[in-house]
């Protein structure tokens, strides 16, 4: 099957491609390489693009796919891309200003999906993470239903295609769902997902609203230490994965992913390594068992690598409910 046709169809009408490729790199590798891995990421038949404001990179992953359009390797209607949006915008009429800001830097006319990065809101302003004297973060309080009614309106205006969120735990979902005047329901919900931390429960919920699940940090983490508790064990380290892997005659990293987009979450793949990005798209050139599937399942332990420590203490902080 064609790797590139693999789509799922989204509540609002549109399709997402299962597999994506994340462009997110610890900053001194974000600009320098993000336009060549982009490019060529496209060149080996990734469809779906995922990035954001922060990554502080849309520049020239935008430069990339504008290449390729222009090299007619793709047409934009064939390039799926996700921006998100950020702490210090969650504020209503900071929404579209944020993505039109997005929008020229990339220098496309609208992106696919445009989501909430996380729920907890920032002090607005030009620093990404604003910090007070003693090194904690200015919390902002914004009522999310309003930030999302921002997002409704950006739909409707043409800038984004689809919208949705990121790492919100099902109550936040709920709030929205269950907010009055609902226009349009979030498309999906992006959380840290893979075998060490399932998110079975959350799946569950979001494929009971219609909400596709899409899943970051699939392979474990980057290790990033900013970001990642890196005290965790290495998940494709694990025995059973290898196992598996070795059966398959793949890698621990393709059964990971493969058991992502057999559960229909859609997955993320971030490597700035040709030879690795190359090889995910293998993911569709087998299929793992009930009872492989069954074996990774077990495997859960509720484990996170990305707890945002730094958002602990806002009243939105997403990760202190079950799931």
């Amino acid at each position: 099957m064609d790797p590139k046709s693999q789509k799922v169809k989204l509540n609002d009408g549109h399709f997402i491609p299962v597999l994506g490729f994340g462009t997110y790199a610890p900053p001194e590798a974000a600009k320098r390489e993000a336009l060549e891995i982009t490019k060529f990421a496209i060149e080996v038949g990734f469809r779906h693009i995922d990035c954001a404001h922060v990554y502080q990179n849309e520049e020239q992953v935008g430069q990339a796919i504008r290449s390729k359009i222009a090299d007619g390797t793709v047409k934009r209607e064939d390039i799926f891309y996700t921006s998100k949006l950020w702490l210090t915008s969650l504020r209503p009429e900071l929404v579209q200003p944020a993505l039109e800001k997005s929008l020229k830097t990339l220098q496309l006319d609208y992106v696919d999906l445009y989501i909430i990065h996380i729920p907890v809101a920032l002090k607005p302003g030009e620093e990404l993470f604003p910090k007070d004297e003693n090194g904690k973060l200015i919390f902002d309080s914004v009522d999310l239903c309003l930030t999302w009614e921002a997002l409704e309106k950006c739909k409707d205006a043409g800038l984004a295609k689809s919208i949705g969120v990121s790492n919100f735990n099902h109550k936040q979902l709920e709030k929205i769902l269950n907010k009055p005047g609902l226009k349009y329901k979030p498309v999906c919900n992006q959380v840290e997902c893979h075998p060490y931390l399932n998110q079975s429960k959350l799946l569950d919920f979001c494929k009971s609203h219609d909400i596709i699940l899409v899943a970051f940090g699939a392979l474990g983490s980057q290790r990033v230490k900013e970001w990642v508790n890196l005290n965790h064990p290495v998940l494709l380290e694990d025995p059973v994965l290898s196992a598996i892997a070795q059966k398959h005659k793949q890698t621990p990293a393709l059964v990971a992913l493969r058991y992502q987009i057999q559960r229909g979450v859609v997955v993320l793949t971030k490597s700035f390594n040709k030879k690795r990005v190359k090889e995910n798209m293998q993911v569709f050139d087998f299929e793992l068992t009930p009872e492989d599937m069954k074996a990774i399942d077990g495997l859960n332990r509720n484990r996170r690598y990305y707890e945002f420590l730094p958002g602990v203490g806002h009243p939105e902080y997403p990760f202190s409910e079950e799931y």
